[in-house]
């Protein structure tokens, strides 16, 4: 089953104003995050918004019956390794559930969101 990172597009830096006719920098890392390459398992998606518009750079990775993550104050410059890095563990994990030890610093630091995975059917919420 594939994992989704979803890059927003319209991500601006941390409390920067948006320049007419300039790249976003959401537009940017995703540009590099696929010029890098996917780690297996992993399919890179953009988004126009995550709504984490006051966090700067922000990604998000989900697969069914997984754990949901957002991340944000991500640097397009320098964060590109460590985003598919643990997009790559995030895949690899049972339940999307990575040893925070074992996460990138950026994925330790800059969560904003853990999201519960969805029940395969209305008779899992009652256990």
């Amino acid at each position: 089953m594939d994992t989704i990172l979803h890059v927003c597009t319209t991500c601006r830096r941390c409390d920067e104003e948006a320049v007419e006719g300039e790249l976003r920098p959401g537009k940017i890392l995703h540009a590099k995050l696929e010029q890098t390459g996917a780690p297996n398992n992993v399919r890179i998606v953009p988004v126009e918004c995550l709504s984490a518009c006051k966090n700067g750079c922000s990604v998000a990775l989900s697969r069914p019956g997984s754990w949901s993550y957002v991340y944000g104050r991500l640097d397009p410059d320098t964060d590109v390794a460590d985003i598919l890095a643990g997009a790559g563990a995030y895949a690899a994990s049972e339940i999307g559930l990575v040893p925070w030890r074992e996460r990138p610093e950026i994925f330790r630091k800059q969560s904003l969101a853990r999201i519960p995975p969805i029940p395969h059917s209305p008779l899992e919420t009652d256990k």
